[in-house]
């Protein structure tokens, strides 16, 4: 443990640089287009899941449709009043992405499911605490022709309108510019920070107490926002809903024994890019890493069930862990972030050292949570895996991704919404979190 601090330490100072280099979002601003309405003054954030109370002041969404061909083809959301927006594309896959002030999405079931013309399918939902995003999956190159929201005349509600048009790979790679993105927030929360900053009296600074040592513990419920998920019952069970539920849960047992500090990587329903669910981890020097999923089944692609461990390695276990890791990595696609600039990899003797040191961990720690997680709950037939999950790549923080069951499985499903399996399933999580921490602060030493 005391040959691990000291390469953490080496690791830090080498990879400074590197960390600059993490961020994974932008977007181009040559195709970006503004609407400027009033501001929209409201509060900083929705309350958590699984349901989300209704807030008066924030705009609502009551419809949206599409129209059109292969060749033009118009989107149209019905608002309650007018809004400002910022609307962008991007490539590799191609996307539309519309940036909102935090919206209260009333829309019909299934709605953004089906495409029309240019549009494969569209999704929506928190990007952040103040914003909303929409997300449109393009059949091909295409560009914003128009976008515009109009206000309510004739009986018809304000309505947000964006008109796509067919072009060419090379006219649609030309509107962008990479270097110029700016950096990924809607434009009214940036407002309504500058508002709150200058209305907000000056608080005195706290005196600073002394340094919590307590190993750190992060949580990380997955997807969140715009990025649903699995999907079962219709649509009407999610799952960032059910890992939101369960990593709070989680978070709430472990900090009753006082022993571990826990961040969560995400305690409402945003977006968190996969990026900075690892800069988190980094940043607070974390003891453990604990990414909590749901995976599912297409129909036709059999049945599966129980829950599975998954730790990181540049080569799968099997096909279905491939699968699931490509599934997962596509979480910064699904949200509308920009994949053209990722962070480049660091090489030195070094930092190897530390990742086969932490790939050893967290080894470790998959097997005592499996030894802790089988006397309680439903494993996979075989429930320790690997794979490339992006969301495991901190080479200096133990890390895992938990897999509850499968919401495609019937029975897996019933659990999943329980309480009682929940609390079950939290408890020997928490169980196992403590075993593998003690034995390592026992290994370290005092002080270490």
């Amino acid at each position: 443990m005391a040959s691990r601090a000291n390469h953490l330490v080496l690791l830090r100072v080498l990879c400074a640089a590197a960390l600059l280099c993490t961020q994974m979002i932008g977007r181009s601003a040559a195709q970006a287009q503004v609407y400027q309405a009033p501001v929209y003054q409201g509060p900083a954030s929705q309350a958590a899941i699984p349901s989300p109370t209704a807030v008066s002041n924030f705009p609502i969404a009551s419809d949206a449709r599409l129209a059109g061909d292969a060749k033009q083809t118009r989107f149209i959301l019905d608002l309650d009043k007018a809004i400002q927006f910022r609307a962008f594309a991007l490539a590799d896959p191609y996307r539309v992405v519309v940036d909102l002030p935090q919206v209260s999405f009333q829309l019909p079931a299934g709605v953004g499911v089906a495409g029309r013309g240019l549009v494969k399918a569209f999704r929506y939902g928190l990007i952040m605490p103040g914003g909303s995003r929409i997300v449109f999956d393009l059949t091909g190159p295409a560009r914003i022709a128009k976008s515009y929201v109009l206000e309510a005349a004739n009986g018809q509600p304000p309505r947000l309108v964006l008109e796509f048009e067919e072009v060419d790979r090379t006219a649609f790679v030309q509107s962008l510019a990479p270097e110029s993105r700016p950096e990924l927030r809607p434009a009214i929360a940036e407002a309504n920070a500058a508002v709150a900053r200058a209305d907000a009296p000056a608080a005195p600074k706290p005196a600073p107490g002394p340094p919590d040592k307590r190993p750190v513990v992060v949580i990380d419920p997955g997807h969140g926002g715009v990025d649903n998920g699995t999907q079962a019952g219709g649509g009407d069970i999610m799952e960032k809903n059910l890992v939101l539920v369960f990593g709070l849960a989680l978070r709430d047992r472990i900090e009753k024994s006082g022993k571990y500090r826990v961040v969560m990587t995400r305690t409402d329903d945003t977006f968190i890019p996969l990026g900075d669910r690892v800069k988190i981890a980094r940043n607070e020097s974390a003891a453990l890493f604990v990414s909590i999923h749901a995976d599912a089944l297409r129909r036709g692609e059999g049945d599966a069930q129980g829950a599975t461990i998954y730790t990181l390695s540049d080569k799968a276990t099997d096909s279905e862990a491939e699968r699931l890791a490509d599934t997962e990595n596509k979480s910064d696609a699904i949200g509308g972030v920009s994949l053209a600039d990722e962070p480049t990899e660091v090489a030195d003797i070094l930092i190897d050292l530390v990742q086969r040191e932490t790939k050893t961990f967290s080894n470790r720690f998959a097997r005592v949570l499996m030894g802790e997680m089988k006397n309680t709950v439903r494993m996979h037939k075989h429930p320790l895996k690997s794979a490339g999950f992006r969301v495991l790549k901190a080479p200096d923080v133990p890390s895992v991704l938990v897999e509850l069951g499968y919401v495609s499985n019937k029975g897996d499903l019933e659990h999943l919404v329980s309480e009682n399996w929940r609390n079950r399933t939290v408890g020997s999580m928490a169980q196992a979190i403590d075993a593998f921490l003690a034995k390592q602060l026992a290994t370290a030493g005092p002080g270490k």
